[in-house]
């Protein structure tokens, strides 16, 4: 990456870094599995201790200093495009190595298999479907912890990098409904990166536009909803959800609102999906309620602040078992804060 940096855009050394960083991750989960077909079956605790589980730590601890040798290389290239550095410090990567991302040791999470093994065969499974629930859990951990090894030395990078003063969350395709909706969000320098397992979101070091705000250009996520195929929506938004979308609704208002997902029962005693998220004073919602109750007198504009929500947040899928048709459904959508009106 190194060697064509200059010529390369921003965008461009992202996507590269990423796949640098995925072959480290293929790499380790590769090597700890074939460690793992030399465990005895008969005595999985003796052998992991004796000759398994350190070379496995080993292993892992290698594929985390390999991430994360690469972070102020790629940090460098992407700020110093036309400027001069403005570096105050180098990422020492061995830092970086030897522990998990949750602060303990290699050696006590990476037992962890091992013990879900010896559960499974506790619990009636055969000794390989045992040694296979082992095995996926060891593979997710390995790769998940050199890829946040790379991130935290990106994100320690950009620190010791003035140039730089925060990040854009970069998506690589496919990837999960919440992953989609930060796409392209810009972040401050001193911002964690929020993850869930098996996340592969990468830092953009950038100069920041507007904290908080979404890169200009960096990811559309309705473009990326429109290229997906129908069923492939349904999947990755629910099949609701993805409806809502479609209809017109907010992206980011469908994920978020499945945050907040409750069960609650409605003035006939029957079971409905609601949300609590979206329904704060500030929201887009409380505050169409609060006019709605305004206008309709059963509410009072001299006292706006004494306004209660009088009813729960109904989710898309709950919308669509109710509407009649799809007018009345587009109605509840904005209604209850999922899509705006056409301009």
């Amino acid at each position: 990456m190194a060697a064509d940096a200059r010529s390369l855009s921003a965008e461009e050394l992202a996507a590269a870094y990423y796949v640098a960083q995925a072959r480290h991750a293929r790499r380790t989960a590769d090597r700890v599995q074939d460690l793992w077909g030399e465990l005895d079956r008969r005595n999985l605790t003796g052998s992991w201790q004796s000759l398994v589980g350190p070379a496995v730590v080993r292993a892992v601890a290698e594929g985390q200093l390999a991430a994360a040798a690469g972070a102020d290389t790629y940090v460098d290239a992407v700020a110093t495009a036309g400027e001069r550095s403005q570096r105050v410090g180098r990422t020492w990567a061995p830092a970086f190595a030897g522990q998990a991302a949750d602060g303990r040791s290699l050696e006590s999470l990476l037992y962890l298999p091992v013990i879900s093994s010896k559960q499974a065969i506790a619990a009636g499974a055969r000794d390989v479907e045992a040694m296979l629930v082992g095995l996926q859990q060891l593979l997710r951990m390995a790769a998940g912890e050199v890829a946040d090894a790379g991130r935290s030395a990106t994100g320690a990078s950009m620190v010791g990098q003035r140039l730089i003063n925060g990040y854009v969350r970069v998506l690589n395709p496919p990837s999960c409904a919440r992953c989609i909706i930060l796409a392209g969000k810009e972040y401050g320098w001193n911002r964690g990166f929020q993850r869930h397992p098996r996340c592969d979101c990468v830092h953009l070091p950038t100069k920041l536009v507007a904290r908080g705000r979404h890169h200009p250009g960096a990811f559309d996520s309705h473009a990326y909803f429109n290229s997906l195929s129908r069923s492939e929506q349904n999947r990755i938004f629910t099949a609701a959800g993805a409806t809502a979308i479609r209809d017109g609704a907010s992206i980011s208002s469908v994920v978020n609102a499945r945050r907040g997902m409750t069960t609650v029962a409605d003035q006939a005693g029957r079971r409905i999906r609601a949300t609590t998220e979206g329904t704060t004073r500030r929201s887009l919602y409380y505050q169409m309620e609060r006019a709605r109750a305004f206008r309709a007198g059963t509410a009072n504009p001299r006292y706006p602040r004494h306004f209660r929500l009088q009813g729960p947040r109904l989710l898309p899928e709950q919308i669509y078992r109710v509407a009649r048709s799809r007018d009345e459904a587009i109605e509840l959508l904005r209604r209850y804060g999922y899509m705006g009106w056409s301009v």
